[in-house]
């Protein structure tokens, strides 16, 4: 066989290792097999370039083998986000572009280059070991791999103009309140409020846009709470620190190829509520899974998720909006007064736009405010919102406003400070810290 001639020698050799490998039914899983085709490949195109037959000599043909060896048994250029090689949040990929979120939150250009036609057959035996497919007729998928210790997206054309790719490994982080405190993301006083809510049935939800810093301040919050809490935690991925809890930990799963055997994270909230849960948290509310949450004041458990919002009040809007998804008899006034009740806080965070420090680096994540929410009156038709701690702006102190906590929170609050001798008032004026 004569290899055609490339100006990309490594594109020319991967295509002719695959279609020998199909030729000769040879099972891509098998190193043996496949680092002798790949040497006996390489060696011939080396031969022929080197004759004048062929295409210009390869510079390094061991490297040449060693690369070409990992594409195939492994997932070539990706392999070192697929092994733990590289530390990062996010890869994404868009046609023959790579470039991931590091663990400071800088997007990071991935030097090493790789073909689009290279980036879909990764794509297709990373879906092929949880038997995924994509293709024309499904150009739009996800999926946990990696023993489910990865999410996997895709859209590919027709519908996108290149594939496009975003792989998030899922890391369990243990930030604590002090970390966030020594960081400036969160002042001491507001870390012992919500310190001192996680000792009490509290509802709270975490609001800001992807990358602000929610499921940071999320397992914040699960490090301060008691060693004996029982809690539920109900996610899609495995992000919540809830290891040194009395915890169960629950995770959705996508229907089968047959689009049978799908658990949402609607079930998991419908069936935890039945489970005396003392705290009920959710990684991220996205959909009708919302509407089930109306009845965690009920059953008496508190309950601690994270949404997308640019804004606590907006959060609040979302939470609604998402919940009436449930049904078409889920009306929006009915869901917003149970809420009023169900939510005690709402805590906003934000991430500084890189462009505006001025110096280029990665942008701030800081608590931006900590509002409460009274229940709501019978002439209201909205949420109130009681800022009890703000921030003026990125770097500005996160200040009490010098507004009470609603009541009912106070009261609850209150009963678990005493044997501690702690007062509200202490841990608002920040005389007093539990964080």
């Amino acid at each position: 066989m004569t290899l055609v001639a490339s100006t990309d020698a490594y594109e020319t050799l991967r295509f002719a290792v695959l279609d020998q490998l199909r030729q000769r039914g040879i099972d891509s899983g098998n190193t043996a097999d496949v680092a002798d085709l790949v040497r006996a490949l390489v060696e011939k195109y080396q031969q022929e370039a080197t004759s004048g037959f062929g295409d210009r000599p390869l510079h390094d043909p061991r490297a040449m083998i060693d690369r070409l060896t990992t594409s195939i048994l492994s997932f070539g250029p990706l392999t070192p986000f697929l092994d733990g090689s590289i530390d990062y949040e996010e890869l994404i990929i868009h046609g023959d572009e790579v470039s991931y979120i590091d663990d400071r939150g800088r997007l990071v250009v991935h030097a090493e280059p790789v073909s689009e036609h290279e980036v879909t057959h990764i794509v297709s035996k990373l879906l092929a070991s949880v038997g995924v497919s994509i293709d024309d007729s499904r150009p739009m998928v996800q999926a946990q791999i990696l023993d489910g210790q990865a999410r996997l997206g895709v859209v590919a054309p027709p519908v996108a103009d290149r594939i496009d790719v975003t792989i998030r490994r899922y890391r369990t982080k243990r930030e604590t309140f002090q970390e966030l405190i020594d960081w400036d993301a969160i002042s001491p006083p507001a870390a012992s409020l919500l310190a001192a809510c996680m000792m009490t049935p509290t509802g709270m939800i975490v609001t800001g846009q992807p990358g602000s810093g929610k499921t940071t301040l999320l397992n914040a919050l699960l490090r301060s709470a008691p060693p004996n809490l029982r809690v539920i935690a109900c996610e899609d991925t495995p992000e919540l620190s809830v290891g040194h809890l009395s915890a169960a930990r629950w995770r959705t799963r996508p229907p089968g190829p047959d689009g049978s055997g799908e658990v949402s994270l609607r079930d998991l909230v419908r069936i935890s509520l039945g489970m005396r849960p003392e705290l009920l948290v959710l990684g991220e509310i996205r959909g009708a899974e919302a509407f089930e949450l109306t009845r965690a004041g009920n059953a008496g458990c508190g309950m601690l998720s994270t949404i997308h919002a640019n804004g606590a009040r907006q959060g609040l809007g979302a939470l609604v909006s998402t919940a009436v998804m449930a049904g078409p008899n889920v009306m929006a006034s009915q869901v917003r007064s149970i809420f009023s009740s169900v939510v005690d806080l709402v805590v906003h965070t934000a991430k500084e736009p890189t462009a505006a420090n001025g110096r280029g680096e990665v942008g701030r994540r800081q608590v931006m405010e900590v509002v409460a929410i009274p229940p709501m009156q019978g002439s209201d038709d909205d949420f109130t919102v009681e800022p009890i701690f703000s921030r003026d702006g990125f770097g500005a102190p996160l200040r009490w406003t010098g507004a009470p906590l609603p009541t009912e929170l106070e009261t609850r609050l209150a009963r678990v400070l005493a044997p501690v001798g702690v007062t509200v008032m202490d841990v608002l004026e920040g005389t007093r810290t539990l964080a």
